[in-house]
């Protein structure tokens, strides 16, 4: 009997489906196409000038050449504490706190050092796409609980009660939302963190879009609004989006210190310390002002406002204003089943390619998100891109028959 040369674990991963839409757009850019996507969530901005200095001088330093400890750099470690304690109000020291090569590692080693087989995973569909696969690796079973377009793509009390067992473990919460921008009010993150207090769960919260909120959403953290979680809180965040540092790959895991400490081997065996050239560049990040991140923000809350107006102009097609990140996740259900010139696609996968393939733009469907029947489209674009890119999609859906 033949044994599969891939193991079952690992054959069950599915591909980064907003990675896989990306490539895709830029294999076909390359080959002459003047494709425009919207697949990718990546400031279109450089990282700013002091940030990449301090990146440069570091490489000059012997220090810097050798391993460090591989839960991060001391001094890293205690500004992303005195940062935290900054954004979110919330006191942490040093010894919570463990760097990680970029975000995704944070929630791998999250879920793993959390979950036994069978364990559940309360998580709030639309989603991320990393999230399922860093569960499923860790033996967890992830029960999905599923908004929509009428309350914004937010989660209440009592779908997360209705979707509770006993062998709920952990409640993934997510704010403001990765694929959709939904920012949860203060109020409601706080009675959200008292309901998984109440039945003592655990939080595991990735607030990588904190500085990203618009109009008058604001960002609240739970493990600060909801003091009664106690130590049973996972925090997950990082540089890539605030500081439009995506390829330098520095994220951050902070919790209660057996928890990091238990994370912290995991890494050594699997990764050792993050870069330390990019480490020293988080630093600058993360221990400077705010000033760079604000100039981004208003030219995302720019383009949030036009590619909603625009989307919205589309008959069959809703989009809710999103209130943080950088991404609109219109509804287009109506549009399915529709004629596009001899095509009817029945799904928003389909659609999504029919897209791609005559306006030559790339969005993500919502099947990648657990929520098929929409689109994710990423405004961390330039301007001119948007307008055309959008202005193509109002084009082209526009034809529906």
């Amino acid at each position: 009997m033949t044994r599969p040369r891939i193991s079952t674990r690992i054959s069950a991963i599915s591909e980064s489906a907003t990675l896989a839409v990306d490539a895709k757009a830029k294999a076909m850019k390359a080959a002459g196409r003047p494709v425009i996507g919207f697949g990718a969530g990546e400031p279109d901005f450089a990282t700013p000038g002091y940030i990449v200095e301090a990146a440069v001088e570091a490489c000059r330093n012997p220090r810097f050449h050798k391993y460090t400890p591989a839960g991060g750099l001391p001094e890293l470690k205690q500004a992303i504490a005195d940062k935290t304690l900054r954004d979110s109000g919330y006191q942490v020291d040093a010894a919570q706190v463990l760097v990680t090569n970029g975000g995704k590692q944070a929630v791998y080693e999250a879920f793993a050092t959390l979950l036994d087989p069978g364990d559940e995973v309360l998580v709030v569909a639309p989603y991320w796409t990393t999230y399922p696969e860093a569960i499923k690796l860790a033996g967890g079973v992830q029960v999905d609980v599923v908004t929509d377009e009428t309350t914004g793509y937010l989660a209440s009390v009592e779908q997360l009660e209705a979707a509770r067992t006993d062998r709920t473990k952990v409640l993934l919460f997510v704010s403001p939302s990765n694929p959709t921008g939904a920012v949860y009010s203060p109020e409601q993150v706080a009675q959200i963190g008292r309901w998984a207090a109440e039945h003592d769960l655990w939080v595991v919260t990735d607030e990588i879009y904190e500085h990203l909120t618009y109009g008058d959403a604001t960002f609240a953290s739970i493990a600060t609004v909801a003091p009664e979680l106690g130590d049973k809180v996972v925090i997950l965040n990082g540089v890539a989006k605030t500081y439009a540092m995506t390829g330098w790959r520095v994220g951050w895991l902070i919790g209660p210190k057996d928890v990091v400490k238990a994370a912290t081997n995991l890494q050594s065996h699997a990764t050792s310390n993050v870069s330390n050239v990019a480490q020293i560049a988080a630093l600058a990040a993360v221990s400077g002002d705010l000033s760079a991140v604000a100039r981004m923000r208003e030219a995302f809350d720019r383009r949030r406002q036009t590619m909603v107006r625009m989307l919205n102009e589309i008959p069959g097609v809703f989009c809710p204003e999103p209130k943080g990140a950088f991404y609109a996740y219109p509804s287009v259900k109506e549009l399915l089943g529709k004629d596009f010139g001899g095509r009817r696609p029945a799904t928003s996968a389909e659609l999504a390619e029919l897209v791609l393939e005559e306006a030559e733009v790339a969005v993500v469907p919502g099947e990648a998100f657990g929520t098929p029947g929409y689109f994710r489209l990423s405004y961390a674009l330039g301007d001119d891109d948007l307008v055309e890119g959008v202005g193509r999609i109002v084009k082209f859906l526009g034809q529906a028959r």
